[in-house]
C-alpha cells in the first residue's frame, strides 16, 4: 500500500473557495491583459478613445516593415544573451567558491543572496550614478582623454552599462540554483578527483560543471526570458533607450509607442511578437538542447 498522505475535503466549496484567489489573480493580470492586446493588435484603436476599426493584419505588416523595430529585435537578443551568459558565469564562480568552505563562506553567502531583493529601478539608479562620466567610477578616463567612456552619448558604452546592471540583478537568483546544485554533488567524487591528482579547475569543468548542466539549463531558459520581458525598469531608469536607441530594447519600445507615441494597435501587436519570440526561444531550447542534458 502508497504511504502518500492525501488532503480530503469534505466539502465541494471549499478547494474551489482556496483556489479562487490564485485564479482571480491570473485572469485579472494575465489572461485579460492578453486577451486585450491580441484583440488591439488586430484593430486600430484611437488615441483618446472613441471607438476602433478592424484592421486584420496591417499593424504586424506596419511593424515587421519598419527598420527601427528589427534594430530593437537585434539589440534585445544582443542584450539578453550577453546578461545570461554573464549572470551565469559570474553566479558559477561565486558559488564554486562558496562550496569550498572557506574561511567566511557563510558571510560570503548571505552577500550574494541579499541583492536579489533590491528593486530594478534602484539597482538602475544606482548603476546610472556610478557608471556617470563625470562623476563615476571611470570619470578619471574622460579626465585622461575626453569622451573614453560617455553613456550618454555613446551606444555601445550604454549597452555595456545596461548589461553590467541587468547581470548583477540575476547573479543573486542564479547563485542560489548553482549552490543548491553544487551541494548535491556526492563529496565521494570530487575527493576521489583529488585524490586523482585533479586540481581545482580540472574537478570544476570535468565534474562539477557537467553535472550542474540541467541546472544551467533551466537558468539560461529563466535569464533569457527575465531578459527580454524585465529589463523594462532599468532601461527607463538608465537611458530612456538612449543614446540614439542604442538602448531601445523590445519592452522599452513596446511602453515608448504606446504612451509616448499613442500607438496603441502597434504597442499591442509587437507585445503579441514579443510574447511569441520568448515562447518560440524557450521551445527551441527544450527541443535540441534540453534532449543533450543528462540528469542524475
Amino acid at each position: 500500500m502508497s504511504n502518500t498522505r492525501r488532503a480530503l475535503f469534505r466539502s465541494t466549496w471549499l478547494p474551489w473557495a482556496l483556489v479562487l484567489p490564485q485564479l482571480l489573480i491570473i485572469f485579472v493580470f494575465f489572461y485579460w491583459p492578453t486577451g486585450e492586446a491580441l484583440y488591439w493588435a488586430f484593430t486600430l484603436e484611437q488615441p483618446w478613445g472613441g471607438g476602433n476599426a478592424w484592421v486584420g493584419w496591417q499593424n504586424f505588416v506596419s511593424v515587421f516593415s519598419s527598420a527601427g523595430y528589427w534594430h530593437s529585435v537585434r539589440i534585445s537578443i544582443l542584450y539578453a544573451v550577453a546578461t545570461t551568459v554573464l549572470a551565469i558565469g559570474v553566479a558559477l564562480l561565486l558559488a564554486l567558491f562558496v562550496d569550498r568552505e572557506v574561511k567566511g563562506s557563510r558571510g560570503y553567502r548571505l552577500a550574494a543572496i541579499w541583492p536579489y531583493a533590491i528593486a530594478a529601478p534602484a539597482i538602475g539608479i544606482v548603476f546610472r550614478f556610478v557608471f556617470d562620466p563625470r562623476s563615476g567610477v571611470f570619470a578619471f578616463l574622460n579626465q585622461a582623454s575626453p569622451g573614453m567612456w560617455d553613456p550618454t552619448l555613446n551606444g555601445n558604452h550604454a549597452m555595456t552599462m545596461l548589461v553590467l546592471a541587468g547581470a548583477w540583478q540575476l547573479v543573486s537568483y542564479n547563485f542560489v540554483f548553482l549552490l543548491a546544485g553544487l551541494q548535491s554533488v556526492p563529496r565521494a567524487l570530487v575527493e576521489a578527483s583529488a585524490m586523482d591528482g585533479a586540481g581545482p579547475l580540472r574537478r570544476m569543468w570535468d565534474l562539477q560543471v557537467p553535472l550542474l548542466a540541467p541546472t544551467l539549463f533551466f537558468l539560461a531558459i529563466i535569464n533569457m526570458t527575465d531578459s527580454f520581458t524585465h529589463s523594462f525598469a532599468l532601461v527607463d531608469v538608465m537611458t530612456s533607450g538612449g543614446p540614439a536607441r542604442s538602448t531601445d530594447l523590445m519592452v522599452y519600445k513596446i511602453y515608448s509607442d504606446g504612451f509616448k507615441g499613442l500607438d496603441y494597435s502597434g504597442a499591442a501587436a509587437q507585445s503579441i511578437v514579443l510574447m511569441l519570440l520568448v515562447v518560440g526561444m524557450t521551445f527551441l531550447q527544450f527541443r535540441f538542447v534540453e534532449r543533450k542534458l543528462h540528469y542524475k
